[in-house]
C-alpha cells in the first residue's frame, strides 16, 4: 500500500489530537490541539486539490479552520495568565484587582474591628494607622490585607482579636464580592494563596523558632 506525504501529515494530525485527549496540563494540551489543526487543514487542501468549492462544505476542514484561532487564543491566554501569576507582587493586586470594589471606613483608635470567634465575612486593606493583633505582640501597618485567614478557613471564623491602635483608614470587601472577583480572575486566588501561606509561616516562626520548608 502506498502512503504519501499528505497522508502521512494527517496521520500525524490525527496523533496529535489523540495525544491532546491524553494531556492534564492546559498548554500541552492547547499545543498538540493547535498543531493538529493546522496539520489536518494541510491535509484537507493538499488532499482536495485546493478545491476551495469542495473545502468550504467538508466539514471536517470548517472545524479545524474554525479551531485554530479558539485554541490559538487559549495558549496565548494561559501562557499570558502563568506569566502574570509568577511576577504577582504584594501590592499589584490590591491596587488593581480589590480596591476599585472595595468601600472606606474609618475608625478611631481603641476601635475593635474583629474579636476572635466572630463570623469572618470580611477582608480589610489598611490604608493607614495600625492595628494591633491582641494577644500576639504584632501590628499590621498600610498597604497590607488583613482578614482573609477566618474568611478561607473551614468555620469561617476569627482567629485573632484585632484593634485598631491608631485611627485608621480600611477599605472593606465582603466574602462574596471576593469570591465573585475569584471566578472573574483566577490571579487573585494564587495571591491570597501566598499570602495565607507567609502569614502562617511567620506564625510558626513566631512560635517554634525557624523552621525550613521543603
Amino acid at each position: 500500500m502506498h502512503i504519501d506525504l499528505i497522508t502521512v501529515v494527517g496521520l500525524i494530525g490525527g496523533v496529535f489530537y489523540l495525544a491532546s485527549h491524553s494531556m492534564r496540563r492546559m498548554v500541552p494540551l492547547r499545543l498538540l490541539a493547535l498543531c493538529s489543526n493546522v496539520l489536518f487543514i494541510i491535509y484537507a487542501v493538499f488532499h482536495l486539490n485546493f478545491d476551495w468549492a469542495k473545502l468550504a462544505v467538508l466539514p471536517e476542514f470548517l472545524l479545524n479552520v474554525i479551531l485554530l484561532p479558539v485554541n490559538a487564543k487559549r495558549l496565548v491566554e494561559i501562557l499570558r495568565l502563568t506569566k502574570q501569576i509568577a511576577a504577582v507582587t504584594q501590592r499589584s493586586p490590591v491596587s488593581e484587582w480589590l480596591l476599585p470594589h472595595m468601600h472606606l471606613h474609618k475608625h478611631p483608635a481603641g476601635h475593635v474591628l474583629f474579636r476572635e470567634g466572630d463570623k469572618a465575612d470580611e477582608i480589610h486593606y489598611v490604608a493607614s494607622g495600625t492595628l494591633r493583633l491582641d494577644g500576639v505582640g504584632d501590628t499590621i501597618g498600610p498597604d497590607n490585607l488583613i482578614g482573609e485567614i477566618g474568611l478561607f478557613s473551614p468555620e469561617k471564623k476569627r482567629t485573632l482579636t484585632v484593634i485598631c491602635e491608631t485611627d485608621c483608614e480600611l477599605y472593606t470587601m465582603t466574602d462574596e464580592q471576593i469570591y465573585q472577583l475569584y471566578y472573574q480572575n483566577p490571579k487573585l486566588g494564587f495571591y491570597f494563596m501566598k499570602l495565607i501561606v507567609e502569614r502562617l509561616l511567620r506564625d510558626v516562626q513566631r512560635h517554634k523558632g525557624p523552621v525550613k520548608v521543603a
